[in-house]
């Protein structure tokens, strides 16, 4: 084998192999991405059953039925067009409750059900988790709750220290006068 060649066969080497570990990288960041979608697009039949997404919508007044001596919860989601009922086995957040906004990770059984491996609550009484904002706001146009409409749906509380949490705050050292 001349020089010539060796020098071809380990560019045509490097070259496979640079493509098996693109392929490989490839493959495993589609196998961890998580969509998002609202009930509208899971009656819509976007989502296909066994496909792990993000689900997010409000918790429907009066559904939270929890089996009396364990941790699994049934209750529905809601955009407002449409429901899709949910099974989650484990400690729901704190904030948890019903009429507020949700976003469950999971998966969709052939019957409809969704099934979720982690339920997430909004974190105060003016936030939503953007995602089900921007959803909500884009297929529906109506306001999220009664009386908290003008808050800024969609968007994420300033950061601390930022304007807002300044004003009127008082200061946090732990040294006092």
């Amino acid at each position: 084998m001349t020089p010539r060649q060796r020098r071809m066969a380990l560019v045509a080497g490097i070259v496979v192999g640079v493509s098996i570990a693109g392929a490989l990288a490839l493959s495993a960041f589609r196998e961890n991405v998580t969509f998002f979608f609202d009930p509208t697009q899971v009656a819509a039949g976007e989502v296909l059953a066994g496909q792990r997404f993000r689900l997010g919508g409000m918790v429907t007044q009066g559904s939270v039925q929890r089996a009396a001596g364990s941790l699994e919860v049934r209750f529905v989601v809601t955009d407002f067009n449409h429901d899709v009922p949910v099974s989650y086995t484990g400690v729901l957040p704190d904030l948890f409750r019903e009429g507020a906004g949700v976003v469950a990770h999971g998966r969709l059984r052939a019957d409809g059900t969704f099934v979720a491996d982690e339920v997430l609550a909004k974190h105060d009484e003016k936030y939503m988790p953007p995602e089900v904002a921007r959803s909500l706001k884009r297929r529906h146009g109506e306001p999220r709750a009664a009386g908290a409409a003008d808050t800024g749906a969609g968007t994420a509380a300033p950061p601390a220290g930022g304007p807002a949490s300044a004003a009127g705050s008082a200061p946090s050292s732990p040294s006092g006068s």
